[in-house]
């Protein structure tokens, strides 16, 4: 077992956090998730719909491209998500969405 890490090995994501708030603050607001298990990585994820998701993307210069698309919950919920280094971090943007109409599961 490895020796625990201390707040101070959390720095560089929550540096990234308090960068992003400083210029994006105007956006809408995510859920964010920084961890121990993986130490260089921001997770912030929307869960009000793909709008958010996408605002963000596009303030972060995410190419469309660099996105992938899945569907989850028995077809009635769709995921976008993206990982991008950003000021020497692992940033994931994840949002979630409801689909209007079910997709059957493996059609995606």
């Amino acid at each position: 077992m490895s020796a625990a890490l201390s707040l101070d090995d959390l720095s560089v994501p929550l540096r990234v956090l308090r960068l992003l708030t400083a210029d994006f603050g105007h956006l809408p607001a995510p859920n964010v998730h920084v961890s121990p298990i993986y130490p260089n990585r921001l997770e912030l994820s929307f869960h009000s719909g793909l709008p958010d998701f996408e605002a963000w993307r596009e303030a972060l210069d995410v190419t469309p491209d660099a996105v992938t698309y899945t569907v989850q919950r028995d077809g009635r919920t769709q995921m976008l998500r993206t990982v991008v280094d950003h000021a020497g971090t692992e940033l994931e943007l994840i949002g979630y969405g409801d689909l209007c109409a079910p997709v059957p599961v493996g059609a995606a």
